[in-house]
């Protein structure tokens, strides 16, 4: 017996016992099946936690497009190489427009002016502008109307709620479309969204996907501060402002994917994916969103590697990049492989954090729940078995699932992620790697599972059979409020008829 793989399967035993719900191990990891040689090795002595640090600590924020971006994807290939995956590339797509943010301020030009913490929107077109500032409430339709002509030539407060839930950030994203129209249909200057964090804290959004500017400029500004301007205005006294958001818009710019994989031994042909996003927000280091789960894919790869087994169908590994200007890495991959996309069995994603898994969204296919309880049947007792329905847009499933692929997403407790999300305090500290390792065990029996079932875990649907789907789950609104639905229509995205 190998000393290192007696000391591997000892701390799997220490490590996997000190988690509530999950069973110890009735036998040594090395005299058990596959799937105890795999859990083992990714509960055991890995480079995870070195990984996430490099990416986080050393590379940073990595907005697609940008020179950490590029370093970013060095780093990945690097780390798969060294995780025992040769078969390791990049492939190239285009994003529409690049951006970087200038010197944004807020100044307050009243009779007692005060600093404002603000920060760009990204993809926000650049402005200067001195303007009245109007205060929107949440921007609905009455509010508006309350604002009438005043809105024109303004800058536009908008309030919001403190972010404690998920449905809370579900929220943020769904109601700014409609807000943005009324801005742009009032003739309004720009939009200061009220930070939905306390304490000062600032983030980034996006709130013009496909990669391209937002019609209008948009500022996040610090809630405290933000509130401090709101109490003004419902004192009576007026509140002159100039924003000052010299963004600079670049041609287009040409981004990466990286992809490795291990080859299956009967059924190479077929692929299991799994992927996570490469790319981040740059006022903090991208740790939780999405860095942890980016490691996490290198070192399932590792465990697989290290555990000595082959899959009877091809595992890939993809990072995506552009996730976050609209799952523009995704759709570029499945565009470029759209000939391969009947040869994929499942697309299993990992977006939020590091909080407890509770199960996989499947994304409206109830048709396949019966078989990922089956996969998951070694691991039962971890909990994650309470899987959902449900279908969104957000993250890299979006483009498998519009070409009738099975599709899992990582359903997660939000644990420290959401007053994290997209914020400078986005950063290495906040993940617990204890749990990450749990989560990419648990990542690794998904996919051996997926490439080991005799049969397929479920069939590809037909573009009608999508089409029902979209409309049962309501992803079709979602689409619709986020203005992809013409694509869908288009045959841009999506399965062609």
């Amino acid at each position: 017996m190998r000393k290192s793989l007696l000391v591997g399967g000892l701390l799997f035993l220490l490590a996997v016992a000190a988690w509530p719900g999950v069973a110890r191990s009735p036998v040594p990891p090395e005299q058990g099946s596959p799937v105890d040689q795999i859990i083992a090795r990714a509960m055991g002595p890995s480079s995870l936690e070195e990984n996430l640090r490099q990416l986080t600590d050393e590379v940073g924020g990595r907005q697609s497009g940008s020179p950490a971006m590029r370093r970013a994807v060095a780093w990945a290939v690097e780390a798969f190489r060294q995780a025992g995956v040769e078969a390791v590339h990049t492939e190239k797509f285009t994003l529409p427009v690049g951006w970087s943010e200038g010197d944004t301020r807020l100044d307050i030009l009243a009779s007692t002016p005060f600093p404002v913490k603000v920060v760009s929107l990204r993809w926000s077109p650049p402005v200067e502008a001195e303007a009245p500032v109007v205060d929107v409430g949440e921007g609905s339709e009455a509010d508006f109307a309350r604002a009438g002509v005043h809105a024109r030539g303004a800058l536009l407060l908008v309030h919001s709620r403190v972010l404690a839930t998920w449905e809370d950030l579900f929220a943020e994203y769904m109601i700014a479309p409609a807000i943005i129209d009324r801005a742009v249909g009032a003739g309004a200057v720009a939009i200061l969204w009220m930070s939905t964090r306390e304490h000062r804290l600032l983030y980034r959004h996006q709130n013009a996907l496909g990669g391209q500017v937002g019609r209008i400029a948009q500022a996040l500004v610090a809630r405290e501060d933000a509130q401090r301007i709101a109490r003004f205005l419902a004192a009576g006294q007026g509140v002159r402002a100039r924003l000052h958001m010299p963004n600079r818009i670049s041609g287009p710019v040409e981004e990466e994917n990286v992809v490795a994989e291990i080859r299956g031994r009967e059924k190479p042909e077929e692929v299991v994916i799994l992927g996570a996003h490469l790319d981040s927000w740059d006022l903090g280091t991208g740790a939780l969103d999405n860095g942890c789960n980016s490691a996490l894919v290198i070192d399932v790869a590792r465990a697989l590697r290290a555990a000595g087994v082959q899959p009877r169908r091809t595992i890939r590994f993809v990072l995506f990049s552009g996730e976050e200007q609209g799952m523009l890495g995704s759709w570029a991959y499945v565009r470029a492989h759209r000939d391969e996309m009947g040869h994929i069995v499942g697309v299993v994603v990992y977006d939020a954090g590091i909080g407890r898994v509770t199960g996989y969204s499947l994304g409206g296919r109830t048709d396949v729940a019966t078989g990922v309880g089956e996969i998951l049947k070694p691991v039962e007792s971890w909990g994650a078995k309470q899987h959902t329905a449900d279908a969104f847009v957000g993250t890299d499933n979006l483009d498998f699932l519009l070409e009738g692929v099975p599709t899992l997403v990582a359903s997660q407790e939000a644990g420290n992620y959401l007053v994290n999300y997209h914020a400078s305090s986005d950063t290495f500290d906040k993940v617990d790697i204890r749990e990450l390792k749990l989560h990419s065990a648990l990542a690794a029996v998904t996919l051996w599972g997926l490439a080991e079932r005799p049969d397929r875990l479920g069939k590809r649907q037909t573009r009608a059979e999508i089409e029902t789907l979209l409309q049962e789950t309501g992803l079709d609104q979602q689409m619709k409020l986020f203005r992809l639905w013409p694509q869908w229509e288009s045959g841009e995205r999506g399965r062609q008829p």
